[in-house]
C-alpha cells in the first residue's frame, strides 16, 4: 500500500509502485482533471503539485508520493472560493478547447508561490507547458492577473489581521 494526501485528504492505493501517478489520480482516484497528453513529462497536461512543487505526473512514479501531499486542479480552488490562478483564467476567458488548462494552471500556482510577481522572462522561464490551440497570449494576461489578484488577497489578508 502507498499513502499520500490528495487534496488534503488521506489515501491509500494498492498498485504497482511504478505505475505513473497520472493513471493513479484519474484511473485509481477517479480525479479526471489532470489530463494525459505526450507519456513523457514533455507537454505538461498532467502537471499537478506534490509538496508544493508542480511535476508532471506522467513520468512520476506513484511510490515517490509515498507521505506527501498531491494537489491536483480540483484542489486547487473550489466553487466558493476560486484560486486566483483560476479567477484570472475565467476573466481573460483563456481556454480554447481546454484540454491542455489545468496543466497550465497548476505550473502558473505553482510559479506564482515562488515568484508572486513574475516578469515576462519569468513566465517564458518556468511555463513551457504545450498548448495546441495557442493560447498563450490569453495565459500571459492571465498569469499576470493572477499575481495581481493573489497581491490582492495578501492586502486584503493584511489588513483584516491588523483590524482583529
Amino acid at each position: 500500500m502507498i499513502s499520500f494526501k490528495v487534496n488534503n485528504e488521506l489515501k491509500s492505493v494498492d498498485v504497482d509502485g511504478n505505475t505513473p501517478l497520472l493513471w493513479v489520480i484519474r484511473d485509481v482516484l477517479d480525479l479526471k482533471g489532470t489530463k494525459f497528453g505526450c507519456g513523457k513529462a514533455a507537454c505538461g497536461a498532467c502537471t499537478l503539485h506534490v509538496d508544493g512543487e508542480a511535476v508532471r505526473s506522467c513520468s512520476y512514479p506513484v511510490k515517490n508520493a509515498e507521505g506527501k501531499e498531491i494537489t491536483t486542479i480540483e484542489g486547487l480552488g473550489g466553487e466558493a472560493e476560486l484560486h486566483p490562478v483560476q479567477l484570472a483564467w475565467k476573466e481573460h476567458i483563456v481556454p480554447q478547447c481546454g484540454y491542455c488548462q489545468p496543466g497550465f494552471m497548476m505550473a502558473t500556482a505553482a510559479m506564482l508561490n515562488k515568484i508572486p510577481q513574475p516578469t515576462d522572462e519569468d513566465i517564458n522561464n518556468n511555463i513551457i507547458n504545450v498548448c495546441r490551440c495557442g493560447t498563450y497570449y490569453r495565459m500571459r494576461k492571465a498569469i499576470h492577473r493572477a499575481a495581481e489578484i493573489g497581491a490582492e488577497n495578501v492586502n486584503i489578508k493584511m489588513e483584516d489581521n491588523g483590524k482583529g
